[in-house]
């Protein structure tokens, strides 16, 4: 227990520094850079915006993490969005769960199962890039569908003005990138990002001591080392191995599918989180395309309920709730995130069954 508990600090330790290099990041006006970038190239196409919108949720996921993409991108999206608030609201928050299987720093439940798989950087990347593009276009798709008359009656907009892409920042995340593919402890080149981007903030007064420590959001830091060590508690008890062994055997399809399906009802009954402290362990022992499984489940699979993962909690008390409602949440995903996760899944069993 004492050694899933020092890997968790080390995980949460990354998502604070994550969260202090993303506040910087956007005190110095990247993400409006961005955001100002979608609009400037669709304001003649609400579809368009929409699917530009995506591809920047899903990158900022990538590189940044899910809660950057949630806390500090959807509100500017939003105002990108003019018209089509609806949809691109949502698709923060669901991009910010299906846009996290990439790479292993993109989620925290990544970074958990991360070291037991035997993987390198580049390989789990390599394995979960066709997951990622498949989950990642099917969102596109779920929310064109089901959107569609936000999307159609969007009229034509005045385009908007690019705003130049701040270098330094953007330099230093670039860098942090290179470091984390290295193979470097998540949280080293994290914190060397923060201190480095949050200096920089500070000298130009961009930004301020205590927004950067409102940014650590030390609070909820403290409440899910708390929350994930009862749970690593309860694994190593009776319950605990019941839970472990209900995932099937093999790299089957249809075990890989039964692993994911599991793994989405678990994370939505206690989140994602605990999820994955619960089932990683014996994932990982069934190797690691089931581990992979299991994040898909976990990953893709925190859309189906408001409580599948901190993301969606995030995005809630963040202010979407104004535009979009917990019902329509809940409406899109328990129609649509079953199959996203089957899909998904069946994509990982494909290629994994042709490049290992």
């Amino acid at each position: 227990m004492s050694h899933d508990l020092i890997s968790l600090t080390e995980v949460v330790g990354f998502l604070v520094a994550i969260m202090v290099l993303a506040r910087a990041c956007d005190d110095e006006g990247v993400f409006r850079a961005w955001g100002a970038a979608v609009a400037a190239r669709s304001s003649h196409s609400a579809p368009r915006r929409l699917a530009l919108a995506i591809a920047l949720a899903a990158a900022v996921t990538t590189v940044l993490s899910l809660d950057a993409t949630v806390v500090l991108l959807a509100p500017v999206l939003l105002v990108a969005a003019r018209g089509a608030r609806r949809p691109t609201a949502l698709a923060a928050v669901r991009l910010a769960n299906t846009g996290s299987t990439l790479l292993p720093v993109s989620n925290l439940t990544n970074l958990l199962v991360f070291a037991g798989t035997g993987l390198g950087f580049v390989e789990f990347a390599w394995l979960m890039l066709p997951v990622w593009l498949v989950g990642v276009a099917a969102e596109y798709l779920v929310l064109r569908l089901w959107f569609r008359r936000d999307l159609d009656d969007t009229a034509a907009i005045e385009p908007a003005t690019s705003i130049a892409v701040p270098l330094f920042p953007s330099a230093v995340v670039l860098v942090v990138l290179l470091g984390l593919a290295t193979g470097a402890t998540p949280w080293v080149p994290a914190a060397a990002g923060a201190v480095l981007v949050g200096g920089y903030a500070l000298s130009r007064r961009t930004t301020t001591w205590p927004d950067l420590l409102e940014a650590a959001n030390l609070k909820l830091a403290a409440l899910v080392l708390i929350w994930c060590a009862v749970v690593v508690w309860l694994g190593d008890t009776r319950a605990g191995d019941w839970v472990g062994d209900l995932l099937p055997a093999g790299d089957s399809w249809g075990a890989l599918v039964g692993i994911a399906l599991i793994a989405m009802v678990v994370a939505n009954a206690v989140n994602n989180l605990p999820a994955t402290l619960l089932l990683g362990p014996a994932a990982v022992a069934a190797g690691p395309v089931a581990a992979l499984a299991l994040l898909v489940g976990v990953n893709v699979g925190a859309n189906l309920t408001g409580i599948g993962s901190l993301a969606n909690l995030l995005w809630h008390r963040s202010g979407m709730r104004a535009t979009v409602s917990w019902r329509t949440f809940h409406a899109v995903g328990l129609a649509t995130t079953p199959v996203l996760v089957v899909l998904c899944t069946s994509v990982l069993w494909a290629w994994t069954s042709l490049v290992r």
